[in-house]
């Protein structure tokens, strides 16, 4: 039985590996200059005083998307649009001082003492209206864990996921 169990558990972490690496697959670095045209000016075009910075190709939901990093007014912004230049999400980095009262409640409740890396409005685009749909916030516990939550501008908790080492990892590139 004994065997049986280590033998499990070798099959388990195979197959954990094999998921990371096709997830890790999916996302492609892309040259800003080979960034389809469209995508370049629907950014620019959105946040016109912003210097791109880099850009990433994945596919979500079968669909072909870009992710383009920029900095605007010195602040953080992640950019997904489809190919053809529709915006779909927008990432800005806030500071904790930005967060609205309910959301800030909530995370001294839930994570006293807590240090926050990265802070996210999460900004969903849908026939060109944007609406706030969540709050990110990647933080440190007072414990030493490290943990990714989504917060609803309201102050509830929507989902809340441990980071593991290889993602610490990836957050520092």
């Amino acid at each position: 039985m004994r065997k049986f169990a280590g033998w499990l558990r070798v099959c388990g972490m195979v197959a954990a590996f094999c998921l990371f690496t096709v997830a890790q697959a999916d996302e492609e670095k892309v040259p800003l200059d080979k960034v389809p045209k469209a995508v370049v000016e629907a950014v620019k075009t959105r946040f016109p005083d912003a210097k791109l910075e880099s850009a990433e190709k994945e596919t979500e939901d079968g669909k072909t998307v870009y992710e383009i990093a920029i900095k605007n007014k010195d602040q953080k912004i992640e950019v997904t649009l489809t190919a053809d230049g529709k915006i779909v999400e927008i990432e800005k980095q806030i500071a904790a001082s930005d967060l609205p009262k309910a959301v800030a409640d909530a995370l001294a409740t839930k994570y006293a003492k807590a240090k926050y890396k990265v802070i996210e409005e999460v900004i969903k685009v849908k026939d060109g209206k944007e609406k706030l749909e969540y709050y990110e916030v990647h933080l440190m516990t007072a414990q030493g864990a490290a943990v990714e939550v989504r917060v609803a501008a309201n102050g509830k908790l929507l989902a809340e996921e441990k980071q593991d080492q290889e993602k610490k990892e990836e957050k520092k590139k």
